[in-house]
C-alpha cells in the first residue's frame, strides 16, 4: 500500500507540473520570469489543448 501511494503522489506531482508548463505558465507570471522559453516551446500544445495564450 505504501509503494502505491508513493507512486500516486509521484504522478499527481509530474501532472501538476506538466499542467503549468502547458496551461499556466505565460511568460509574465513565469517562475522563470519574463523568460518565454517555455511559453514559446508549448506554445501550439495550448492552443492544441484549447488554452489561451494571446
Amino acid at each position: 500500500m505504501s509503494k502505491s501511494i508513493l507512486w500516486l503522489v509521484g504522478t499527481a506531482l509530474v501532472a501538476l507540473a506538466i499542467y503549468y508548463f502547458i496551461g499556466v505558465d505565460q511568460g509574465a507570471v513565469s517562475v522563470f520570469g519574463n523568460d518565454t522559453h517555455v511559453h514559446e516551446f508549448v506554445h501550439d500544445a495550448r492552443h492544441f489543448l484549447g488554452f489561451p495564450c494571446h
